[in-house]
């Protein structure tokens, strides 16, 4: 088959791309900005765009179907081009719904913790020689892609993201893999750009536990009163399968799971992983993994890259990235740090990056976020808050939206940063939380703090 990308360069776009490249098929893309890692991997693989920019005369009568990504605009002249020859145009989860509909589809969704989740089962798959077909929203280790299709594997393990499918498709990703074993890990607020209430978020989460099909199966977080309300609320003719965070223990800052085969020591931390975790059981054992092999599995298990990723480790210090943006996230992953480094002072840095955040209708959501932190510190940018066309916000906001007093506040990266070098890091946790990069400061330069 052959393949035209329309946006190749985004993180899920080029991986598609790359996979689908890798299964035999024929493809072609273009974009007008494509960053690294995308521009390597698809140079590598012979995929990279000669030209940057939409040409419409990409678009030729012989391809046989056009993947549309999200940061094309609905006006783009290949668009255009594909609707004018009645080519087949599919949206990213569209397409992975054509390529899964004969398998048993496992779609993990919520508002946190469905990356780590899915990260989880892949591991674990992995770790016991089982071959699945996946779509994962991280780099794995052991893992050359994001995105695995093939034409004999049994499952596909999907992660399932409540965003936009595309320009021309303004329903939620998850509403179209329609599931046959589907999670619910946790719902918070979150996109108020698409989803303006709270009300309307949470429909979404409504359907898509509509969307299983029937005699499928739902696991979901009942600690988590929305996913509890919604998922026992359903008139699906579903089976359904609550869990809840596992006992465990913090050892000489050694996280020990309590379990039927005695404690296990595990290479993540959090109270939140440890319930990631339990869900990820679930799934697994649906998936025919006996409970001890997961156990053995999940040991080595080390997290998905930017989920509490360990970069940097000195002289009694260390350094912690994460993407964490979502007011639930930044709190669940403060806390997870202060406890598992107890005898350490934790500097918590927050980059406000997203819409939403920074949004003053929804700022007021992280209050209490980053009090588990010894120092908090928020880094923002009026650049991004213009381009974003949002209102202005000053000091004063944020420290009233978190709700605490002391909280430092910088808007330039290299004050950002110098207050960090005036830091004395001995015996200290680092927690850097940010879907973006502080302005430009490279992870090297965070790295130097501690060498």
């Amino acid at each position: 088959m052959r393949y035209h990308f329309i946006a190749i360069g985004g993180s899920a776009m080029h991986n598609l791309a790359l996979a689908l490249h890798q299964k035999g098929d024929t493809i072609t893309g273009s974009d007008d900005v494509i960053f690294e890692p995308s521009r390597s991997r698809l140079k590598k693989a012979g995929l990279l765009p000669e030209n940057e920019g939409w040409f419409s005369e990409n678009i030729t009568k012989d391809i046989d179907a056009v993947i549309l990504g999200m940061h094309a605009q609905i006006d783009n002249p290949e668009l255009a081009k594909a609707q004018e020859l009645g080519i087949p145009i599919y949206s990213y989860p569209e397409f992975l719904y054509e390529q899964a509909k004969n398998k048993t589809r496992v779609v993990i969704g919520g508002s946190h913790g469905k990356t780590t989740i899915t990260s989880m089962i892949l591991h674990v798959m992995d770790y016991c020689g089982r071959e699945v077909d996946y779509m994962v929203g991280a780099q794995l280790e052991g893992f050359d892609t994001m995105v695995k299709i093939t034409d004999d594997n049994d499952f596909m393990i999907l992660e399932g993201d409540e965003y936009l499918s595309s320009p021309i498709d303004r329903r939620p990703k998850f509403h179209l893999y329609k599931p046959n074993i589907a999670l619910l890990s946790g719902i918070a607020w979150d996109h108020i750009n698409v989803f303006p209430t709270f009300e309307d978020y949470t429909r979404q989460f409504e359907i898509f536990v509509d969307t299983i099909v029937h005699g499928g199966i739902i696991v979901y977080n009942e600690e988590d009163k929305e996913v509890k309300r919604i998922v026992e609320a359903s008139e699906n003719t579903i089976k359904r399968n609550n869990y809840t965070t596992p006992p465990y223990s913090i050892q000489g800052g050694m996280t020990l799971l309590e379990t039927p085969e005695g404690e296990v020591p595990v290479e993540i931390f959090g109270a939140h992983n440890m319930n990631n975790l339990a869900g990820a059981k679930w799934i697994c054992q649906h998936m025919g993994i006996d409970e001890a092999d997961f156990y053995d599995a999940i040991a080595s298990f080390k997290g998905a890259s930017k989920r509490l990723e360990l970069i940097a480790a000195k002289n009694n210090s260390v350094i912690f990235k994460d993407f964490a943006h979502a007011p639930s996230k930044v709190k669940a992953t403060t806390k997870a740090v202060k406890q598992q480094y107890d005898d350490k002072k934790l500097i918590a840095c927050l980059e406000l990056h997203t819409y939403s955040s920074l949004n003053s209708d929804f700022i007021g959501e992280y209050e209490g976020a980053l009090d588990e932190a010894d120092l908090a510190v928020v880094f923002y940018s009026p650049k991004a808050v213009a381009i974003k066309r949002l209102s202005n916000l000053d000091e004063k906001d944020i420290k009233n939206a978190f709700a605490r007093k002391d909280l430092k506040v910088f808007t330039d990266p290299e004050t950002f940063y110098q207050f960090l070098q005036s830091q004395n890091l001995n015996d200290t946790s680092l927690l850097l939380m940010s879907s973006g990069n502080y302005g430009g400061i490279e992870q090297e330069d965070f790295i130097e703090l501690i060498n």
